[in-house]
């Protein structure tokens, strides 16, 4: 049963029955008994403000307000399909005392001469005041349709938005949508509780949501990483959506955010609110992000291409899980699965299409590695060279390739190989490009390719430069998957001791990391030569097991179909 309210006035004094459903002693009433500072200086009706009896406006329901004519600036997004106009009459009825522009007690029932005296004569700037700029708020004055939804499948259809949602006759969303203006028992005058993210996600149909570290997680989310903004709630899982997003007044406009993207992550993820990528991701080298330039998304379904990343090129903060295992990728039959990290990421197919969830980790590697790649310093120029097109080298018809995409191959022609990769038909990206530090490395830091010490964001030391002299810290990174003894034991090439030891040639001389388009007799082996340390014609030819000619001209040393067997 709910509780009416009956405002009484005894003796210039005003008691009024508490109540959870009535615009009486909320912030809304302006009367000279209202809470707030705000509020008139004698007149003691409170309905006034908005409605009146006789010479309202003819706009329902017995409008008592002047509407503003003003132009607003209104949210524009990239990623946004719906089509933003100006705001509706039911906007407007809001607007007309929070856009500031109208005095609050110019009534239409009071001479324009004589209004209603008040202790503010406009909406104090603040909160409340969200002048004609209304691209820092949730948008408003669009058509919530099913033909919206079917554009953004992360809408809810309609016809399943909760009752309590009040959208217009023609499905407008405007104010009057997420707040009831008489009734403030939620706090903001809200028609839905925001804990937990209930209001928004009565419209919002987050993918993955549910079982997200975010929607889960009982960590305090710190007043810095907000910039200052006190949340309501006590845990990142009660506040869910108001950690990252405000609905009005968002000082980074593109999708309502506390701030930049990444820095916005970063003021959590600091070791202190959360898992510590703050500290990972300076190191010399690695996905350099710019927190102090902003980089705003592509639309969705396109790359976009860039010298720099932001940690959702990766992440997808609605519904990255938390890693319960020491485990960095796991590898299954079909190759390395994406980690709990970066659920419902989009991608690009080994076969150069764009998907919207990736599902193994090298489909989101080749968003930006792929077709249109970026630009990596320093990159050794190969015999056969891809342009850095990294989805091209690991094509299953390369002839041959690290065994990322397509399962491993003639693994007894590969007698280095240590035991434990005998039974793997698969490796990650991650497991040569990471953190050395990572836990799966045995270390105490966060997984993947966030910032590493050594060059190409490598897991291990790994020098490539021509006479280098050979030692495990040189090529540690090889080591960790070919035996040492057995490489310099020479048990697959003859000369390998006499390469890498004695001529001091680089494991990259003749050898690609990823693999390698082409002739399967000429480029088997991963054999593609490095142009600035081998010239001539540059020419292997594939014999047979451990069999093989050279025709090439290395360290002043020219081989003319140079023989070798076991």
């Amino acid at each position: 049963m709910r509780r009416v309210v009956v405002t009484l006035i005894v003796g210039g004094l005003a008691a009024a029955a508490a109540a959870d459903d009535s615009v009486v002693g909320s912030k809304h009433d302006l009367s000279v008994w209202g809470p707030g500072p705000v509020r008139a200086v004698e007149e003691t009706e409170v309905c006034i403000f908005c409605h009146a009896p006789h010479n309202a406006a003819p706009a329902s329901p017995l409008w008592n307000r002047y509407n503003p004519t003003t132009y607003y600036r209104v949210y524009r997004s990239r990623s946004l399909d719906a089509r933003i106009d100006q705001p509706g009459p039911a906007s407007k009825m809001c607007l007309s005392c929070h856009d500031g522009s109208i005095a609050l007690g110019l009534v239409l029932s009071r001479p324009i001469t004589d209004p209603i005296a008040m202790t503010s004569l406009y909406m104090p700037s603040g909160p409340s005041n969200l002048t004609n700029d209304l691209s820092d708020d949730h948008p408003i004055g669009f058509r919530y349709d099913r033909t919206l939804a079917n554009r953004d499948r992360q809408l809810r259809a309609p016809g399943l938005v909760d009752h309590r949602i009040h959208l217009g006759e023609r499905g407008e969303l405007e104010c009057t949508a997420c707040h009831d203006p008489h009734n403030n028992a939620l706090g903001n005058f809200l028609r839905i509780t925001d804990r937990e993210g209930a209001l928004c996600r009565t419209c919002h149909n987050l993918d993955g949501w549910a079982l997200s570290a975010h929607a889960n997680s009982a960590r305090t989310v710190l007043p810095p990483a907000t910039g200052g903004e006190q949340l309501p709630y006590a845990t990142l899982a009660d506040n869910a959506c108001a950690a990252c997003h405000l609905s009005h007044s968002a000082p980074y406009r593109e999708n309502l955010l506390y701030d930049q993207p990444s820095r916005l992550c970063l003021g959590c993820h600091d070791g202190l609110g959360g898992t510590d990528v703050h500290g990972v991701i300076n190191q010399r080298y690695g996905h350099r992000i710019n927190t102090w330039q902003a980089n705003r998304p592509a639309p969705e379904g396109r790359l976009r291409i860039t010298q720099r990343v932001e940690c959702t090129d990766c992440h997808n903060p609605h519904a990255a899980q938390k890693t319960l295992t020491t485990i960095g990728v796991s590898l299954t039959t079909r190759g390395p699965l994406v980690p709990p990290a970066m659920q419902r990421v989009p991608g690009v197919s080994l076969s150069g299409l764009p998907i919207a969830n990736a599902g193994f980790y090298y489909e989101v590697c080749f968003r930006c590695h792929a077709d249109r790649p970026v630009v990596v310093r320093d990159r050794i120029i190969r015999q056969r060279d891809a342009a850095g097109n990294v989805r091209r080298q690991f094509l299953p018809t390369a002839a041959s390739a690290h065994p990322v995409t397509t399962p491993a191959r003639n693994l007894d022609e590969v007698p280095s190989l240590r035991p434990e990769y005998r039974t793997r038909n698969y490796i990650s990206c991650q497991d040569c490009h990471n953190n050395p530090d990572a836990i799966a490395n045995g270390g105490a830091q966060v997984n993947g390719p966030h910032g590493s010490r050594y060059p190409y964001l490598l897991v291990a030391r790994y020098d490539t430069r021509d006479f280098t002299n050979e030692s495990p810290q040189a090529y540690d990174l090889c080591y960790r998957c070919h035996d040492r003894t057995s490489i310099l034991g020479d048990q697959s090439f003859p000369y390998h001791s006499e390469h890498v030891i004695r001529g001091r040639s680089p494991c990259s001389a003749c050898h690609t990391a990823h693999g390698v388009a082409g002739s399967s007799v000429e480029h088997s082996h991963l054999i593609n030569f490095d142009l600035a340390i081998v010239g001539g014609r540059r020419q292997f030819i594939d014999q047979g097991r451990f069999r093989g000619s050279c025709t090439l001209t290395c360290h002043g040393v020219n081989h003319v179909n140079f023989t070798y067997a076991p």
